[in-house]
C-alpha cells in the first residue's frame, strides 16, 4: 500500500484543504486508488477507482500528484 497526503493552506484566501491518495489491493486481486479530499477538519469526499495491476494504479496516482500544484497544493518531493 502506498499513500500520499497533501495540505493546501493559504490564510489570505481562507483555504485549508487536504488531498490524500492511497493505492491498495482489493479483496479480489485487483488494485484500487482511493482519493479523499476536502477542508481540513471535515470528513471530505471519497472516490475509488479500480485497476487490474498495481502499476496502473500507481501511474494514475502519480499523475494526480503531478496535477496538484496547479490547484494550490505543494509539489511532491519539493
Amino acid at each position: 500500500m502506498t499513500s500520499s497526503y497533501l495540505n493546501g493552506i493559504d490564510p489570505e484566501r481562507n483555504m485549508a484543504r487536504f488531498y490524500r491518495i492511497t493505492v491498495t489491493p482489493t479483496l479480489f486481486g485487483d488494485w484500487s486508488m482511493i482519493r479523499e479530499w476536502g477542508r481540513i477538519g471535515s470528513p471530505g469526499m471519497v472516490r475509488e477507482e479500480w485497476f487490474e495491476t498495481v502499476e496502473r494504479a500507481t501511474q494514475a496516482a502519480v499523475k494526480l500528484n503531478r496535477q496538484k500544484p496547479r490547484r494550490g497544493y505543494p509539489a511532491v518531493g519539493g
